[in-house]
């Protein structure tokens, strides 16, 4: 017995139960899938209560398929799998067949479709608070292993290429000069600018120079400088780190018996702890000059005046003061940059996930560290 089913305008599904109690599903037409999917509903009706023990195909009427009939068959073969009903594939087209046992081969993952639940919310803080407290257990322990390299650099035991602490300086040394120039000229001129609003108001522009010389020697010279050195070096450390880290050069080094730590970490410390303080000086002398241009081109400030206003301003304690504040910046960049890149993951999104990273943690720790010592020159009245 035959029974027409659903149908669009090309393609035709039909029905015919033999005597054996197999179910004959005849597949006829075009099959596109710009016609849209075909439901499997009508086979349940078909069916009904009373299921046949075995389904076969017949497609000598089947002109053109796609990816359409096979996500019928599919639907339909789940379906009698459900019913212990067996398919016989044999009426198909040989390129069906193949098709339709490789999409069943693998059965779906468990849980595959599972609806993502929505996670409460004290369960993200204590998620939080754990990975936190990780975290900070793996920077005290990186810390730790950085203070022994240290040490064993003061003994003459750290192994490390001499070669590569002195390319490490000129790349956080000389080639940083441009950009660090850059800032600090506008950092200087920006504060002279702002300065001069406010004092021109009482007539009091000569101490703008004050101001700028002030401002750049305990704060802003190593800050910026230090910012600037966190998205440039200690972005390129994580990112170098992290990459070695993927391709298992790390690993190789450990089964060489050398140590990362002071082979990798350890001149970059070095480099980075040694250059910021003489940048942050060079920092300094360009943001004066930038307010000085300032004060000389707007103020009607002579070069001379502004010199002498800068030097009487100034003393060698306030140079001190930020060159200590770029040394301990130094450490922080290059701990983070180091740390970030030790930890990275094993793929190539990692890499900047850990470069990301290490620019947040730094700038993090550059704004905290500089309240504290801030805070503690207050109190030593320095």
């Amino acid at each position: 017995m035959n029974v027409s089913g659903q149908s669009t305008a090309l393609r035709d599904i039909g029905f015919k139960m033999e005597a054996d109690n197999t179910l004959v599903v005849r597949i006829a037409g075009t099959w596109n899938i710009s016609d849209g999917l075909h439901s499997v509903e009508e086979f349940k009706e078909k069916i009904g209560a009373t299921p046949p023990s075995r389904v076969s195909f017949e497609t000598t009427e089947l002109r053109a398929w796609d990816g359409s009939l096979l996500v019928y068959l599919a639907k339909l073969k789940d379906y009698c799998f459900k019913l212990s009903i067996s398919v016989a594939g044999h009426g198909l087209p040989v390129g069906v067949a193949n098709l339709l046992d490789l999409a069943t081969a693998v059965p779906e993952k468990k849980d595959a479709r599972k609806e993502k639940r929505r996670i409460p919310f004290l369960t993200k803080i204590g998620e939080a608070t754990l990975n936190a407290g990780s975290s900070a257990g793996e920077m005290l322990s990186f810390i730790g292993e950085a203070c022994i390299a240290l040490t064993r650099l003061i003994r003459g035991k750290a192994r490390f290429r001499r070669s590569d602490l002195f390319l490490l300086i000129q790349e956080c040394g000389a080639q940083a000069l441009p950009i660090v120039s850059l800032i600090s000229v506008l950092v200087g001129l920006i504060l002279a600018f702002v300065g001069a609003v406010q004092l021109k108001l009482f007539g009091a522009q000569i101490y703008v120079a004050d101001l700028v010389g002030i401002g750049m020697a305990r704060e802003m010279g190593a800050m910026m400088t230090a910012i600037v050195m966190a998205g440039r070096t200690g972005a390129a450390f994580a990112a170098q780190l992290g990459t070695m880290e993927v391709n298992e050069e790390i690993d190789a080094l450990k089964t060489l018996g050398i140590s990362p730590m002071e082979f990798l970490v350890l001149p970059r410390m070095l480099a980075l702890v040694l250059m910021l303080p003489l940048l942050c000086l060079y920092a300094d002398l360009m943001g004066i000059l930038g307010g000085g241009l300032i004060g000389v081109g707007l103020l009607d400030i002579t070069p001379m005046q502004y010199f002498n206003e800068t030097k009487s301003a100034l003393t060698l304690m306030q140079f001190v003061a930020g060159l200590i504040k770029a040394g301990v910046f130094g450490v922080l960049v290059a701990l983070a940059g180091c740390l970030r890149g030790i930890q990275c993951g094993r793929s190539a999104s990692a890499v900047g996930e850990a470069a990301t990273s290490a620019v947040v943690t730094a700038i993090v720790s550059i704004i905290v560290s500089d309240a504290l010592l801030t805070v503690i020159y207050d109190r030593i009245g320095m």
